[in-house]
């Protein structure tokens, strides 16, 4: 693979601004309060870190929260993998459902998130960890809550999906696929490539429907990590974390190499005030680098 990455780097090497957790992931910057949010998912707590400052508990007893955004207005929106369902954090504090069904049929444990221009919130439902017996969809995939509330969904099966990113003019969603089943894990363990990591694509049209599902990139690899959270930057590039580390593809789906920290990183999040701040959520710990080009900035309300 071609190590391109070293000219989007400005950064000599990671800094890592916070260590002891359990499994971090979820990052996500809050434009308004000028800090990142990150969960700490096996303790069930999400965590407020300002530049240059230490870690604090923003939320105990998350319900499992794993993917985050803000919504239009500014208001956290988060993926409650326990709960089985999306909710929202209001001013002042108190947690909304936004999604629990889809066409009427329980939720699996909801990943990750991405909200669109128009206000409407795209989610990876992942069917993982679930006994067959407790499932209501006969599938795992990539739904939808229309700007109306009405959840549906948005793709059929995908297998495992689980990060999820626009492109910067929203006309592509971008839909990590980390495994097909419990044989990919099996693969890894003995060593062997896992030809089932990679990353979809679908075209988005205006009324928010998705169509021509094509593979964007793979992501084969026999090492440690799978694709898992997603970013693009300004200029249409693509990074996914997975094996090794981060790895960056241009627009049009070709391999610029791998972004590799200390540990390997399960999400990144772009922030800072230029948002050429990049944090990686990896395993024990956050990290952040310095990119030569800023990311692609959550929508807000005009």
């Amino acid at each position: 693979m071609p190590e391109l990455v070293e000219q989007l780097v400005e950064s000599s090497e990671s800094e890592r601004l916070a260590t002891g957790f359990e499994f971090t992931e979820g990052p996500v910057w809050s434009v308004g309060g000028g800090y990142w949010l990150f969960v700490d998912i096996r303790r069930s707590l999400i965590f407020r870190m300002a530049p240059g400052g230490s870690p604090e508990i923003f939320r105990e007893n998350s319900n499992g929260s794993n993917g985050l955004t803000f919504d239009l207005q500014g208001h956290l929106i988060m993926c409650e993998g326990d709960g089985r369902r999306l909710t929202r954090m209001g001013p002042d504090g108190a947690i909304t459902p936004i999604a629990e069904r889809s066409d009427g049929k329980r939720l699996n444990r909801p990943n990750d998130v991405v909200v669109r221009s128009d206000g409407s919130v795209y989610f990876t439902n992942p069917s993982g960890r679930i006994e067959e017996s407790e499932r209501e969809l006969d599938f795992a995939g990539v739904h939808r809550i229309d700007p109306d509330g009405h959840v549906t969904a948005a793709t059929g099966d995908l297998r495992f999906p689980n990060g999820i990113a626009f492109s910067p003019d929203e006309s592509v969603l971008y839909v990590a696929i980390t495994r097909r089943d419990d044989a990919c894990i099996q693969e890894k363990e003995r060593g062997d490539v896992c030809t089932h990591q990679l990353i979809r694509a679908f075209d988005v049209a205006a009324d928010g429907s998705l169509s021509n599902e094509r593979v964007f990139a793979n992501m084969f690899s026999s090492s440690d990590g799978v694709p898992d959270g997603m970013k693009v930057d300004s200029e249409g590039r693509v990074y996914c974390t997975g094996s090794e580390g981060c790895w960056v593809f241009d627009s049009a789906g070709n391999p610029l190499g791998i972004i590799r920290l200390p540990e390997i990183p399960a999400n990144c999040a772009w922030g800072g005030q230029d948002h050429r701040t990049m944090l990686f959520t990896a395993r024990t710990s956050v990290y952040s680098l310095r990119m030569k080009t800023p990311g692609v900035r959550l929508p807000r309300a005009a």
